[in-house]
C-alpha cells in the first residue's frame, strides 16, 4: 500500500524546503555595515577637508587621496549590492503602516541613488578641475573622461557637497526608523533590525 502523505504533511515539507527568509544573505549583511563604517569616514574626512587651510600638507597629500580611493570603493560595494539584490531571495517587507511603508521605501530609494550620485559628483568635481592631479583607487588612475572647465567643477563641487550632507540626513533618519520598530513599536514584526545582523 502506497504512502500518501497528508495535505498537513506536504505542506511542512513544503516549509522544510522554502523557508520563510527572515534575514537578508550574509554577503549583504557585511556590505552593509562596511559601507555604513566608510560613509561616516568619507563624510567625516570630506568635512575635515573643508575646514583644513590650504597650507596644510596633509589635506592634499593624504586627505584627498585617501577620501578619492574610499569614494570609489563605495561606488563599487554599492553596485556589488544591488547586483546581489537582484540575485537574491529577501525577507518580505514588514508589516508597518501605509504611511510608514511609504516613507522608508522612499528613504532606500533616495539613498541608494545619492549613494551612487555622490561619488559621481565628486569624480566629476576631479575630472573637471583644472588643477586636479585626477582620480585614483588606491594607486590606480580612473580616467578623467570630462573637459576641463572650473566653472563647471564648482557646480559639481556644490552638488557633491549638498548631496552628502543630504545623504546623511537620510542616514540618520534610517537610523532613528530602524530604532523606533526596534524599541517603541508594539508589533515586534516591524523590528527590522536582525535582517541586518
Amino acid at each position: 500500500m502506497a504512502f500518501r502523505p497528508s495535505k498537513q504533511g506536504m505542506q511542512s515539507m513544503i516549509h522544510d524546503v522554502q523557508p520563510t527568509i527572515d534575514r537578508y544573505p550574509a554577503t549583504l549583511r557585511i556590505l552593509h555595515c562596511v559601507r555604513a563604517v566608510l560613509i561616516i569616514g568619507l563624510i567625516a574626512a570630506g568635512w575635515t577637508m573643508t575646514v583644513l587651510n590650504d597650507a596644510v600638507a596633509s589635506k592634499y597629500d593624504f586627505l584627498y587621496p585617501w577620501h578619492k580611493s574610499f569614494g570609489v570603493l563605495v561606488f563599487l560595494i554599492v553596485l556589488a549590492q544591488l547586483a546581489i539584490r537582484g540575485l537574491s531571495r529577501l525577507p518580505g517587507p514588514a508589516p508597518l503602516p501605509a504611511h510608514e511603508k511609504m516613507l522608508s521605501q522612499a528613504v532606500h530609494v533616495t539613498m541608494y541613488a545619492l549613494l551612487l550620485i555622490v561619488p559621481l559628483m565628486g569624480y566629476a568635481m576631479s575630472s573637471s578641475y583644472t588643477h586636479s592631479d585626477g582620480v585614483f583607487f588606491f594607486g590606480i588612475h580612473v580616467p578623467e573622461l570630462l573637459p576641463k572647465n572650473d566653472d563647471r567643477f564648482r557646480v559639481f563641487q556644490l552638488l557633491h557637497k549638498t548631496l552628502a550632507y543630504s545623504l546623511l540626513a537620510l542616514i540618520a533618519l534610517h537610523v532613528i526608523g530602524a530604532l523606533k520598530h526596534r524599541f517603541f513599536d508594539k508589533d515586534r514584526r516591524t523590528d527590522v533590525l536582525p535582517r541586518m545582523m
